[in-house]
C-alpha cells in the first residue's frame, strides 16, 4: 500500500489523473470486480441471491440507498463494506476540510490555494478507509451537526466578519465529501433534520445559515431503518424517502446452514478455549434453532425480529459454559454438553422483545421453552420421530404393531419403574457417562442408529435423546437449581396434581 509519489497540481495534471464522482468511482470500480467474478461482499453471507445483487444494481445505476430491514441483519456491514469499492488513494487539496478535488474544487479554501500557488498547490492523498462516514440518528441530532453551522470563536480568532464565508464550521455531511456517509436509524432523525436533507440528495449542495453557498457535494448517501420504527419512534418523511432512489430489504438466513455458517464466522472465540473445548455439529444446529423457533413464537415481537447477534452470543455463551465447568473440575478438555446450554439463557433473554403473554411468561421461561422447541425440532433430524412412534404404541397384549418397533421402549420402561437421572451442570465428564449408561438401553438405542460414533459423540447423543423424549413428553425434565433431573413423566404429572412421592423435591420446576 503505497501513497502515490505526487505532491503539486502540476504533477498530478502531469500524470494524466481525471476527476470522476464517487458514484462514478464504485460504478467502474463494481464493473471490473463484477468482470473478473469476484466477490464485491466478502464476509455477507445469505445474501447472494437477493440483497447482493439488488445493492449491485443500484451502485451502478448511482444510486442512494435505503436499507430497509429487522435488526441484525447486516445492514450496516453491508455499507461499510461498500469502501472496498473505492479507489484506494484519491488526491486533494492540501489543508481543506471537504477533500476538494484539485481537478474540481468546491470549496473557498481549495479555490483560494488554487489561485494563489497555481500549479504549485500542495496535493494529499486520501485513503480509501478516510472516505467513510457515520452517523447514528438520534433526537438529538441537529442540522448543525450534520450540516453546519457558524463558529463565533473562528470568527472572532481570524478578526472576520459573520458575513465571511470562512467563519462556518462545516458539520460531518459537507465533510465526507468525495465519501460514503451512513445514517442509521433514519426514523429517529427528527422531521425537521430530515427536511434539511432534502437539497442534498436533490441537487447536492448545502444551506447555512444566511449563507448563500453553493457546495455540489459529491457524496453515496446510504440510510439504515427498521420497519417497526414507522409507527414506533418516528417516520421517514414522504419527500426524504422519495429522494432515496434505492430501497433495498434485508431478511434473516434463510436456511440453518446459512445461520451456522454466520455464527462461525462471527463469533469470537479465544484460542485456548478452541483447544480446550470441542463443540458438535449438533450443539451448533440447537443452537441456531433456537433463532429460528423465536422468530415464529407467539411471544416473541415478530416486529422487533430476532437479531442473528443471539446465536453469536449464545455460541460463545456455551463455549464458555463448558470451559468455566473445565476449569472448576480441573479437566484439560471437554466437549459443550447439552446440559451446558442453561448457559446460553442470557444470551436468549437479552435478545428478544416479547408481546404482553410472553411478558406474562416471563423472559426466562420463554427461553426454556424455545431451547426446549430447538431440541424438539432438531431430534427428528437424528432419530425417530417419538410422536409417530406414540400413535403407533398399543398396550401389551396387543400383538401387531409388536412393541419392539419403538426403540425408545426400553427406556422410558426403565424410568417408569422410579428410576431417575440427575445431570448436574458442574459435573466432571466421567460423572455424566455414569448417570447416562444407568439408563437401560439409553447406550444400545444410541449405537443402533450411529454405529461409528466414538465415546464423547455417543454420550452426548445419549444426552441428547434424554432431552428429546422430554421435549415430546415421554419423560419428564426439571430444571432445578444446579442440575436436570430426567423421571418417569406419570409420577412428574401426579406430583404436579398434588401426589407427591418421598424422593420429590420442593423447589424443582417443571418445564416439560
Amino acid at each position: 500500500m503505497n501513497i502515490p509519489n505526487i505532491k503539486t497540481l502540476e504533477e498530478l495534471k502531469k500524470s494524466g489523473y481525471r476527476y470522476r464522482s464517487i458514484k462514478e468511482e464504485l460504478r467502474q470500480n463494481l464493473i471490473l470486480k463484477l468482470k473478473r467474478k469476484e466477490n464485491t461482499f466478502p464476509g455477507i453471507i445469505g445474501y447472494e441471491d437477493s440483497v447482493v445483487p439488488d445493492v449491485e444494481r443500484a451502485l451502478l445505476s448511482k444510486h442512494n440507498i435505503l436499507f430497509l430491514g429487522l435488526r441484525g441483519q447486516a445492514k450496516t456491514r453491508m455499507a461499510r463494506q461498500m469502501i472496498e469499492l473505492l479507489d484506494e488513494y484519491i488526491p486533494c487539496i492540501a489543508g481543506g476540510e471537504l477533500n476538494d478535488d484539485p481537478l474540481h474544487p468546491i470549496s473557498k479554501y481549495a479555490s483560494d490555494q488554487i489561485a494563489a500557488h497555481g500549479d504549485e498547490t500542495p496535493i494529499h492523498w486520501i485513503h480509501r478507509s478516510e472516505r467513510y462516514g457515520e452517523k447514528l440518528a438520534t433526537p438529538d441530532v441537529s442540522v448543525a451537526d450534520l450540516i453546519g453551522d457558524i463558529d463565533p470563536i473562528k470568527a472572532a480568532n481570524l478578526r472576520l466578519s459573520f458575513a465571511d464565508e470562512r467563519v462556518i464550521h462545516y458539520g460531518i455531511i459537507p465533510k465526507s465529501n468525495r465519501g460514503i456517509f451512513v445514517i442509521n436509524e433514519l426514523p429517529d432523525l427528527q422531521a425537521r433534520i430530515q427536511v434539511a436533507l432534502f437539497n442534498i440528495l436533490e441537487e447536492g449542495d448545502i444551506q447555512i445559515r444566511g449563507f448563500k453557498l453553493r457546495l455540489p457535494l459529491d457524496i453515496l448517501f446510504v440510510f439504515t431503518a427498521n420497519p417497526e420504527d414507522y409507527t414506533n419512534r418516528g417516520s421517514i418523511v414522504t419527500p426524504l424517502k422519495d429522494r432515496i432512489e434505492s430501497q433495498i430489504l434485508t431478511h434473516y438466513p434463510k436456511t440453518l446452514e446459512m445461520a451456522l455458517e454466520i455464527t462461525e464466522q462471527e463469533a469470537v472465540i479465544a484460542d485456548e478455549q478452541k483447544d480446550k473445548i470441542k463443540i458438535s455439529d449438533l450443539v451448533k444446529r440447537l443452537i441456531e434453532q433456537v433463532a429460528f423457533e423465536a422468530r415464529a413464537s407467539e411471544f416473541v415481537d415478530k416486529k422487533s425480529g430476532v437479531s442473528a447477534r443471539l446465536t453469536i452470543s449464545a455460541y460463545e455463551n456455551a463455549i464458555s459454559a463448558a470451559e468455566r465447568r473445565a476449569i472448576v473440575n480441573n479437566e484439560k478438555q471437554t466437549q459443550v454438553w447439552l446440559s451446558d446450554l442453561a448457559g446460553i439463557i442470557p444470551s436468549i433473554t437479552g435478545k428478544i422483545e416479547l408481546v404482553y403473554e410472553g411478558e406474562q411468561e416471563g423472559p426466562y421461561q420463554v427461553a426454556m421453552n424455545l431451547l426446549d422447541k430447538a431440541v424438539r425440532s432438531q431430534f427428528a433430524n437424528y432419530f425417530p420421530n417419538p410422536e409417530v412412534l406414540k400413535k403407533r404404541m398399543r398396550p401389551k397384549n396387543v400383538e401387531e404393531p409388536s412393541r419392539e418397533e419403538n426403540p425408545y421402549r426400553s427406556i422410558i420402561t426403565w424410568f417408569d419403574k422410579g428410576n431417575q437421572v440427575n445431570l448436574f451442570f458442574n459435573t466432571r465428564d466421567d460423572d455424566k457417562l455414569v448417570q447416562l449408561y444407568k439408563v437401560d438401553g439409553l447406550h444400545a438405542m444410541v449405537k443402533k442408529f450411529y454405529k461409528g460414533a466414538n465415546e464423547k459423540e455417543t454420550a452426548l447423543l445419549m444426552e441428547f435423546v434424554l432431552h428429546g423424549l422430554s421435549s415430546y413428553s415421554m419423560i419428564s425434565k426439571k430444571v432445578i437449581e444446579g442440575k436436570i433431573e430426567f423421571k418417569d413423566l406419570m409420577g412428574s404429572m401426579l406430583n404436579l396434581g398434588g401426589i407427591k412421592t418421598s424422593d420429590e423435591d420442593d423447589d424443582g420446576e417443571d418445564f416439560t
